[in-house]
């Protein structure tokens, strides 16, 4: 029997605080929320947020990508930043696309695509 896709698992220092950054910014729903662990969903992918054990673990460099395809990059780009992430350099206009980095809670980077 072929091994199944569980989740992802990213480590924050304020799990609920992602939860809601996930939740109203990317439209997840969250099936559990705890001051240690949650986790969410969007269609059949599903994303799991643990509490650091410890302060050091998340830095300032790349951590994890995520990357989301949306309808509509601006608004993306807006409500998560409303939510407390900055983008990490402009927004580029692809013959694809518009794509964006953002660099979200606790350093992790989301990368958006909207297809052209």
């Amino acid at each position: 029997m072929a091994a199944s896709f569980r989740w992802i698992m990213q480590l924050h220092k304020d799990v609920p605080k992602a939860a809601r950054f996930y939740s109203e910014g990317l439209d997840f729903t969250v099936n559990v929320c705890t001051l240690r662990w949650a986790e969410l969903q969007s269609g059949p992918l599903k994303l799991a947020l643990m509490q650091s054990p410890n302060d050091h673990v998340i830095q300032k460099g790349y951590s994890s990508l995520l990357s989301f395809s949306v309808t509509d990059i601006n608004s993306t780009v807006t409500k998560l930043m409303a939510l407390g992430a900055e983008l990490d350099g402009p927004i580029k206009y692809e013959i694809h696309g518009k794509v964006a980095a953002m660099r979200c809670v606790d350093g992790h980077i989301l990368g958006l695509y909207e297809p052209a």
